[in-house]
């Protein structure tokens, strides 16, 4: 009879603990364990489908219950090992948690607890899935798991840690799987075909890794598959076709055209991917996936390590890096994330897809305010005498005895009035950060300023909307807006006030022999013509720049 065929995720299922791939952190703090003999009653292992958990738990237990053990590498020779991975251990026990959820199961485990381990060293018990046990137990197997017997061991395995009970989180030590690389995915899927004679290329190998989304028993699954419908040689257009992923060329052409704001190349190529069938929500996620990466480079050629991808693309990306900001990277993000939630339901997701890539090209051409003020100041900067925009005042120049001595410029404390200037603006950056806290802001106002603390007045009819403002964050946000306008580092304090509406100035007593004299009246403001501004050369290349008109002019 032929022997039967191994799928590749069991063939290739790690038996030691340095065969684990792309969990370092993990393998290492279970060996010392073992090695120090300060081993716990009862394991976490948490983290996405396909990393390594089961497998993990598996190489655990054999270190535990070989005839050499406890030891950091078992032998795989004797027949506690070989027991333990084929999975039919009497003294090793796997639990599927999804199916045994209920308190009578766990109550049954309670019971066989009690019996001494038939051949190796410890009782385990491998529960899978124990997020979905009930409540109920849960709360029957405290007991068991706080004060089991010495030979017994319990090793957990979750997708959902969140839904644990904290009384059992609490009494295990938790082990966080990460997602692998796609770079360790790559080397490791290598390995698998040059052993299994499959002739494969990088481009192949790097597409089931991004379709993998770091989990490499999907990866392994991916690739036999592939070798079912390929045969021995595999090319990145095979992988594409089978799983409607998109070429990598194809989704740097659409970021080209989302940097450059060309919309015909832009849709173009979605209309040629719609036509072939590719999934289009499958390719807004990898096109976020690579703003993303391209957001990381724009912050500093130090970021680079945060960047998951081939050496190949990361040269790609660095390219596109030097051709836009991160601002414009972060508002492209924003309307294809806004976008990614609702395609799923959409109608027709090729007419959403592109309306979602124009929103993108329309918000990589916006300006900000201080784009439009920096490049104002340029043009400015043209003209013979005239001051920047939005800057300080120029310095006075000193009185004439005083010219030739050398002076000493002393900083200008802060008057009211540009406190109030500052403090709104500080609270129009905050709103961006967070809506609802403006609205909870209404009517507070700065109080006064004392040894660099501003004190904000809140009304207190409504004493509640203190505990929402008057945090970390907010005042961090706050802080920084301020001491851009006022050039010195000012913190904020709340406190309720019974008037917060401004006071009027003090003024001097009159004398009893005057008067106060009355106040003077002001000069009749003088209509403004518009048509007097076109003439300027700041306005002219203004309008010009940003094809504009003259709406109004308030002066």
């Amino acid at each position: 009879m032929a022997q039967q065929y191994q799928v590749l995720a069991r063939k290739w299922r790690p038996q030691q603990f340095d065969e684990l791939v792309g969990q370092d952190h993990v393998a290492t703090t279970l060996k010392n364990a073992i090695e120090q003999e300060r081993l716990a009653h009862a394991y976490l292992f948490v983290g996405p489908r396909g990393i390594g958990k089961t497998s993990t738990a598996r190489i655990f237990a054999k270190a535990l219950n070989c005839v050499k053990g406890p030891t950091a590498t078992p032998c795989d020779k004797c027949d506690n090992c070989k027991e333990i991975a084929a999975g039919n251990s009497l003294d090793v026990l796997e639990i599927d948690g999804a199916s045994n959820n209920g308190v009578e199961q766990v109550r049954e485990l309670r019971e066989t607890c009690r019996y001494a381990p038939a051949r190796g060293k410890f009782k385990i018990y491998i529960i899978d899935e124990v997020h979905m046990l009930s409540t109920a137990a849960f709360n029957a197997l405290l007991k068991t798991l706080e004060e089991p017997p010495a030979h017994v061991k319990f090793i957990f395995a979750t997708t959902d840690p969140q839904k644990v009970l904290p009384t059992i989180l609490s009494r295990c030590q938790r082990f966080d799987l990460s997602r692998i690389p796609a770079a360790l995915m790559v080397k490791h899927l290598k390995k698998i075909a040059k052993d299994e004679k499959i002739t494969i290329d990088d481009a192949a190998l790097a597409a089931i890794a991004r379709g993998a989304e770091g989990g490499m028993r999907d990866a392994e699954s991916t690739l036999d598959q592939l070798i079912a419908f390929c045969g021995d040689k595999i090319a990145e257009k095979d992988v594409l076709s089978v799983f409607g992923l998109v070429a990598h060329d194809k989704i740097a052409g659409l970021t080209d055209a989302l940097i450059d704001g060309d919309t015909n190349v832009a849709l173009k190529t979605v209309k040629e991917l719609d036509e072939v069938g590719k999934d289009l929500q499958r390719l807004l996620a990898d096109l976020l996936d690579h703003f993303r990466n391209l957001l990381v480079l724009t912050l500093g050629s130090e970021s680079e390590s945060l960047v998951d991808v081939a050496d190949t693309d990361l040269d790609l990306l660095k390219k596109q890096a030097g051709r836009i900001d991160s601002d414009a990277v972060l508002r492209i993000i924003d309307a294809l994330a806004a976008a990614e939630g609702r395609l799923r339901y959409a109608l027709s997701k090729r007419i959403y897809f592109e309306i979602a890539l124009v929103r993108a090209i329309k918000a990589r051409q916006m300006v900000s305010l201080d784009g439009v003020l920096k490049k104002l100041n340029e043009l400015k900067s043209q003209i013979p005498g005239g001051p920047t925009v939005g800057a300080a005042s120029p310095p006075r120049p000193a009185p004439p005895e005083n010219r030739g001595t050398q002076t000493v410029s002393t900083p200008v404390a802060p008057t009211p009035a540009s406190i109030d200037d500052a403090w709104a603006y500080a609270v129009e950056h905050l709103h961006k950060v967070n809506a609802l806290t403006k609205s909870y802001l209404v009517g507070a106002r700065p109080l006064g300023l004392k040894a660099g603390i501003l004190t904000i007045g809140l009304d207190p009819e409504f004493p509640e909307r203190r505990e929402f403002v008057d945090n970390t964050r907010n005042k961090e946000v706050l802080q920084t807006r301020l001491r851009e306008k006022l050039h010195t580092d000012i913190a904020v304090k709340f406190e309720l006030s019974e008037s917060i509406a401004p006071s009027p100035s003090p003024r001097l007593p009159a004398s009893p022999a005057t008067k106060p004299a009355p106040p003077p009246t002001p000069a009749p403001r003088r209509a403004v013509n518009p048509e007097e501004f076109k003439n300027d050369p700041l306005i002219k290349k203004a309008l010009e720049i940003f094809k504009g008109t003259i709406v109004e002019v308030r002066k």
